[in-house]
């Protein structure tokens, strides 16, 4: 658990491993979806389980694995804004841009109710979480970071994995813009902030730094 208010549950998808966070602060019912996936059932279900409603659904980017479950959800919770970086809102309804295509699917999400960019913060269910552009992965790859208390938390999407990082072999990815995301907005973090990762199991910045093979700390 990150933290004593923070409480978080992640719902896996089978199909590549994609993490879908629900995020609710201690004493509330409300609650942030992040990167709804593939499982989108399971993910109705835990929010049943733990008597939660989205006020928000959040994407850190258009890639279909990350977007599948959107309009589950916005069919169950149709007044929950679906939220995305401004420059990644296209892959929502255009399935080669968001990948499925490839994958023999065209799957098309809502059409984004907000768009955010570099410097905006996201005020719902009581949290604050700053937005930051982080393009490699995605063109228009954001990350959310509360800073409300310590550690941080990044809900990181497709950047910065443990051990690893997100792939740059699609079409807008891009390794020089990915190393730069990551030397300049996350490696700059506190070395105990906490990022959950599109995939895998969570990791902190100072581990990377000393750790990721692919990037490297100073």
């Amino acid at each position: 658990m990150p933290s004593n208010r923070l409480h978080l549950a992640v719902v896996v998808s089978q199909l590549f491993q994609e993490n879908a966070y629900i995020a609710h602060l201690e004493g509330r019912s409300d609650c942030l979806v992040f990167d709804p996936g593939l499982d989108s059932p399971s993910i109705l279900d835990k929010l049943s389980e733990l008597t939660l409603e989205p006020v928000a659904i959040l994407n850190t980017h258009g890639h279909a694995d990350h977007i599948a479950g959107n309009a589950a959800l916005k069919e169950a919770f149709p007044n929950a804004p679906l939220v995305i970086g401004a420059n990644d809102a296209s892959k929502l309804t255009n399935p080669v841009e968001n990948l499925s295509r490839s994958h023999g699917v065209d799957l098309i999400s809502p059409d984004a109710d907000q768009l955010v960019n570099e410097g905006d913060v996201f005020t719902d269910a009581g949290f604050e979480l700053e937005v930051y552009d982080t393009p490699g992965h995605s063109i228009g790859h954001v990350i959310f970071v509360f800073k409300a208390e310590s550690p941080w938390v990044v809900f990181g999407g497709d950047v910065l994995f443990q051990g690893s990082i997100g792939r740059t072999d699609f079409p807008d990815g891009s390794f020089e813009q990915l190393a730069n995301s990551i030397r300049s907005k996350l490696y700059t973090l506190p070395d105990d902030t906490i990022v959950l990762p599109g995939h895998g199991p969570m990791t902190t910045i100072g581990f990377e730094k000393q750790h990721n093979p692919f990037i490297p700390g100073d």
